[in-house]
């Protein structure tokens, strides 16, 4: 992993501001000073994780699922109840999310980057997670598919038929939540959680390491991949538990691995990029430049550009840097056969 002071520079173009936004930034007023924070800074990220985590409340707390009928005679969702969880849901945001955190943690105390890669990390990495189980509980609830376990959890009523339809009302389960989450097995939040946070962690590591090129070491590559495998791992379980179906499962891995993948690329370059471990530039720099750019004048953030210093964004600075520094290693090859020649 690279420290501040080894960070290669990351080639990158911030997004262009419509003209409205444009003046809108310009202005000198109470507006014009709120939109350039808020465009400049990362306040609507904080107030998106504070978001997601209240809408998770009543989610999570007040909706009932969706009941789908279901036949007593169906072995699909025959299986026994599991008392004990292999991976118990508090082991589940030990290992997908304070795991991760503690990982990231440690690095920013022992490498010591710049502050704002550390922020944008922690910020994906909890992103990540936030958002994935907030759109796991919604399509739950929504999808309401009977768990494997379903008829051990209801305890249908003596007489019930077995070869007809029929609903919940059968049931005579009094643990009410044991029941109602009976229907939320589609898709399996243990496998998004997990692969939310650790497939994050899995992507961040392998960009810190430049897994894809070719001077990469094996063991750099491994180091990437044991992430996704603990998430796997904890994905299989819910099979072994008989809390999910294959297709649960799947489909949730791969909603976790989508959205840790959504939230990597909001602060990191892809993998293939050359500053892959390297977070684009504090967006109020992003946003300067394009001002800049398209001539307009903007209030300085001192804080932003001091967080800053060492970034230089676009290939344009980068090949003149070079060049200029070849130029001076060229003329300095010169005058030292100059003084030979002298010498001699």
């Amino acid at each position: 992993m690279t420290t501040s002071s080894e960070q290669p520079r990351p080639r990158t173009s911030p997004a262009a501001l419509s003209q409205p936004a444009l003046s809108l930034l310009q202005r000198k007023d109470v507006i014009g000073s709120i939109a350039r924070s808020w465009t400049t800074s990362y306040i609507p990220d904080y107030l998106g994780l504070v978001l997601l985590f209240l809408l998770f409340i009543p989610v999570n707390l007040f909706l009932t699922p969706f009941h789908r009928l279901f036949v007593l005679s169906d072995l699909r969702i025959s299986y026994p109840f599991a008392e004990h969880e292999r991976v118990p849901p508090l082991m589940l945001i030990t290992y997908g999310l304070f795991v991760p955190l503690g990982v990231v943690t440690a690095w920013a105390l022992l490498a010591r980057p710049d502050r704002h890669k550390v922020r944008v990390t922690y910020l994906g990495l909890v992103s990540s997670v936030f958002l994935t189980t907030l759109i796991t509980d919604i399509i739950k609830n929504a999808v309401g598919r009977p768990r494997p376990d379903l008829l051990a959890r209801c305890k249908a009523r003596a007489g019930t038929p077995t070869d007809i339809l029929v609903d919940y009302t059968v049931c005579t389960q009094t643990r009410l939540h044991m029941l109602q989450d009976g229907w939320r097995s589609f898709p399996s939040g243990h496998s998004s959680f997990s692969f939310a946070g650790l497939g994050f962690m899995s992507l961040w590591i392998a960009g810190q390491f430049h897994v894809l090129r070719p001077t990469t070491s094996l063991l750099a590559m491994i180091a990437s991949l044991v992430p996704a495998l603990g998430a796997g791992l904890i994905a299989i379980s819910r099979c072994e538990d008989a809390r999910h179906d294959v297709e649960d499962v799947v489909c949730g891995s791969l909603l976790g691995i989508a959205i840790a993948w959504l939230c990597y690329r909001r602060y990191y370059p892809g993998l293939r990029s050359r500053g892959c471990d390297v977070p684009y530039p504090p967006r109020g720099e992003m946003v300067k430049r394009e001002m800049k750019k398209a001539g307009v004048d903007s209030e300085g953030d001192k804080e932003d550009e001091e967080s800053t210093i060492g970034f230089v964004v676009g290939e344009e600075e980068e090949s003149e840097d070079e060049r200029e520094r070849l130029g001076l290693l060229g003329r300095g090859g010169t005058a030292q056969r100059a003084g030979r020649g002298a010498n001699t």
